[in-house]
């Protein structure tokens, strides 16, 4: 066993630690699921609907702990206020759709025959949740597997520890039994064993491409489906019919919210050359409106990054580019320590030879380059190795389309960026990986298809 430290980015102390499981008490857990499913898939749906809904209210009552403790844990200013909001709309979604998603597909109802296609539970389902919105990417994922019938295992990231261990308390206390439902601490080592040694029906992963990578080795050869959402370099462009102000706004937040820890943030600003030094202009003026500080503090608006480690990848590719021409444009914040808490940048003369433009930063920093056209606004939204989400701020609904349906990308957002919409499918394409999230598929890509043919005479 090993021990495993949540280390607090406010001030570097440990925050929580805990022991891993052994590879024995991790079979034991798993083996406990599997046999506790089959009576969980056959109590009546509307029962497991309201059972995951009694497990949401619990985490609304203690929605003031979670918000200090994710200030603790990865250092999200509490004036934001935790997650539930975004909690409560994806997981109450996903309840009310959950009779007519799983329902079964008629093809013949007649004398002759019975003829149609039910959706049933993989089985058990594990879930490898991120630190970034350990919340809500936990439960897109937990809420709809449960609905459909399965068993889950969850390992959280050491980064929120506590947060696991609370969803797995929240759905105990509404009534989802014990083994049906369990956090678990594992090694990578155990982790990777488990998938090998086919322990899971499917793997549900959120993390780094290297993550989603040892996922896939882990599960080679055993045919176990693995879905992947491993973030992304997301564009934004700003056609020369935008509002400006609007835009500014709408892309700077999607920049910079969360510290720029999101996976769907805006990484990559594309500027139609009419409006590019006004949008500049206004972006920076934007940028140095943010207090980074203490995410204890209410006057807060950026806090530290997660780990010092993310907040040096950060600095390295923003002193990269500045050696290779790029221009920063705010200057260093006081609360700035070199260490976890990090000046937010906005970075021009930029190119896609930077690394900044290239690698996913999953910081506060962006570069902003002008476009003469859409043409050149494509080319460049294209040119990267991720395809999660791509932001398009227009007047025009009809161009924003049409530009829309020549992107790579999972989701083509107009007038907004930075949002995931529970009744849209979660997807993406390239190095973001391959799934299907939320929505109707969503429940789809938790279940699989099993045909009956009936005759009748």
């Amino acid at each position: 066993m090993t021990t495993v430290k949540c280390i607090s980015p406010i001030d570097g102390s440990v925050y929580a630690e805990r022991e891993t499981l052994s590879t024995e008490a991790a079979q034991d857990a798993v083996a406990r699921a599997r046999k506790a499913q089959k009576a969980w898939a056959a109590r009546p749906l509307q029962e497991r609907v309201d059972l995951v809904m009694g497990a949401l209210k619990e985490i609304e009552n203690s929605t003031d702990r979670m918000t200090e403790e994710l200030a603790h844990q990865m250092g999200r200013p509490v004036r934001y206020g935790g997650e539930f909001g975004g909690l409560q709309e994806r997981t109450s979604h996903m309840a009310k759709i959950a009779a007519d998603a799983l329902a079964p597909t008629i093809i013949e109802d007649s004398d002759a025959f019975s003829r149609k296609i039910m959706r049933e539970p993989h089985g058990v389902v594990f879930v490898v949740a991120p630190w970034n919105y350990p919340y809500m990417t936990a439960n897109n994922t937990i809420a709809p597997a449960l609905i459909a019938g399965n068993a889950v295992i969850l390992k959280h990231a050491s980064q929120t520890i506590l947060v696991g261990e609370h969803l797995a308390d929240a759905y105990r206390a509404a009534g989802v039994p014990e083994d049906v439902f369990q956090n678990v601490v594992l090694s990578h080592d155990t982790t990777s064993a488990l998938i090998a040694d086919n322990a899971f029906d499917f793997v549900n992963f959120t993390g780094s491409v290297g993550g989603g990578q040892a996922m896939e080795r882990a599960a080679a050869g055993t045919f176990t489906g693995v879905a992947t959402e491993l973030g992304g370099k997301d564009p934004a462009y700003v056609r020369a019919d935008a509002n400006l102000d609007a835009a500014v706004d709408g892309v700077m937040d999607g920049a910079m919210f969360n510290a720029g820890q999101c996976c769907c943030g805006i990484e990559r600003i594309y500027v139609h050359e009419s409006l590019y030094d006004a949008f500049v202009e206004k972006a920076v003026a934007w940028v140095n409106n943010l207090n980074l500080g203490n995410p204890l503090d209410q006057a807060t608006t950026l806090g530290p990054m997660a780990n010092v480690r993310f907040a040096n990848e950060v600095r390295a590719q923003i002193d990269e580019a500045l050696a290779d021409g790029a221009k920063a444009h705010i200057e260093k914040m006081p609360a700035d320590d070199g260490g976890a808490y990090l000046t937010p940048q906005v970075l021009t003369d930029v190119t896609h030879e930077m690394r900044v433009m290239r690698d996913e930063s999953f910081g506060p920093v962006v570069g902003i380059m002008p476009v003469k056209d859409d043409e050149e606004a494509i080319e460049l939204m294209n040119d990267c190795q991720f395809g999660l989400t791509a932001a398009i701020f227009t007047a025009d609904a009809e161009a924003a389309e049409a530009i829309g349906a020549r992107l790579e990308t999972g989701t083509v957002f107009m007038n907004r960026a930075d949002y995931l919409d529970p009744a849209l499918c979660w997807t993406g394409c390239k190095q973001t990986g391959r799934g299907a999230g939320l929505s109707e598929l969503g429940y789809h890509a938790l279940t699989r298809p099993k045909s009956y043919h009936l005759k009748k005479a």
